[in-house]
């Protein structure tokens, strides 16, 4: 028996993945990221592997590392890497909820990435159900933080990662279908304004609106943007009274580039604007930074053997680098051959109209299944 033979059903899957989805689980919330973890732990001893709960940190939920029982048990091996926090808030079912609608399943987190993962799980209980053996040791990794840069398990997924030959990544499929073979480099800043305080209808001219400071800033970073890097302003906080002048202001910046040197002068343009204006102070601190994965020789044969394996599922594989960042980032800049977007097919991802293409479901256990049974 082989990947083309293992007998998966897309209703059981449905039926196994709708209560990860139902179990929400946004990155800030970490008793609901916690709860998402029992289920996938649970879902993974189910399969047959040895479960490792790891304490979170930084006010962020735990992580889940599985290892399933193999002849070269702790020899280098296979690593699944995933997320399982999301962008959306408790409460988005409720706008968003678990539904089919012809081909689509819908909900928060489905896409972006509960549905790689689920059916990463999927694929390696069929293959011990089958009584067949991976070449290679497997682990799953599931961590609480990617959607917001990695900050509190880069070291945890980076140590795993070199442990292991091969790394999987089950981010949602590239528009096409296709895989992830590099990743472009991203940096988040943290931009802050001070101003002076004053009563808005009273002494007006007597602030300095760190608010009015800000909103000029903003256009002045997002007009930075070029081909080579970009910048967007995702997150401000200011304010509490309408009848003051704001004081403070904060904001968060994600910048992106396709290569590294351009990420870094990025970064040199984002730290010159420290410094004061019309008696506002401006302050840009730098956050997490993902580097840029290019592909070598290693990855190049990983997909390849994907691409075969596809064609026997009955698709022809793409790939190509991408935006957006994931943990592949990590693993495959440190020179660990890496295949990304492996998981479902879908759209809508940070939307609230997330949704995945249910054909896709075996479609890509199929894959995984392949991967691990080939991978040597």
């Amino acid at each position: 028996m082989d990947h083309m033979s293992l007998p998966f059903d897309t209703d059981e899957m449905l039926k196994g993945l709708k209560p990860w989805i139902e179990c929400e689980s946004p990155t800030f919330d970490a008793a609901a990221v916690d709860r998402m973890m029992d289920l996938a732990a649970y879902d993974l001893a189910a399969a047959g592997a040895e479960i490792e709960r790891i304490p979170g940190r930084m006010g962020f939920g735990g992580s889940v590392r599985a290892r399933f029982p193999h002849k070269d048990f702790g020899k280098p091996g296979i690593l699944i890497s995933g997320h399982l926090d999301t962008v959306h808030p408790v409460g988005t079912l409720e706008v968003n909820p678990w539904r089919i609608e012809g081909n689509k399943v819908y909900g928060p987190g489905i896409q972006d990435m509960k549905g790689g993962n689920y059916v990463s799980v999927e694929a390696i209980r069929q293959i011990a159900l089958a009584g067949l053996e991976t070449p290679l040791p497997v682990t799953v990794l599931f961590t609480p933080d990617e959607e917001v840069g990695t900050p509190s398990t880069r070291e945890l997924i980076e140590m795993e990662a070199r442990k292991n030959k091969y790394v999987l990544v089950p981010e949602p499929a590239k528009p096409d279908g296709g895989a992830v073979t590099g990743r472009y480099a991203i940096a988040r800043f943290n931009v802050s304004t001070k101003g002076r305080p004053s009563h808005a209808g009273w002494a007006l001219k007597d602030g300095r609106s760190a608010i009015a400071a800000m909103a000029r800033k903003i256009l002045e970073i997002e007009a930075m943007t070029t081909e080579d890097c970009t910048f967007s302003v995702g997150v401000v906080h200011a304010g509490t009274w309408v009848n003051c002048v704001s004081s403070s202001c904060e904001a968060e910046v994600l910048s992106m580039a396709k290569r590294q040197e351009d990420l870094d002068k990025g970064v040199e343009a984002m730290l010159a604007l420290n410094g004061e204006e019309n008696d506002v102070i401006v302050e840009v601190t730098r956050g997490v930074t993902r580097p840029v994965w290019e592909p070598d020789d290693g990855v190049i044969a990983m997909y390849e053997l994907a691409r075969d394996i596809g064609k026997d599922i009955g698709f022809d594989l793409t790939h190509g680098s991408a935006g957006g960042g994931s943990d592949g980032n990590f693993t495959g800049a440190m020179g660990i051959p890496t295949l990304d977007s492996i998981g479902v097919r879908g759209a809508g991802l940070h939307t609230l109209g997330e949704h995945i293409e249910i054909d896709s479901l075996e479609e890509r256990a199929r894959l995984i299944a392949g991967m691990l049974l080939k991978l040597k």
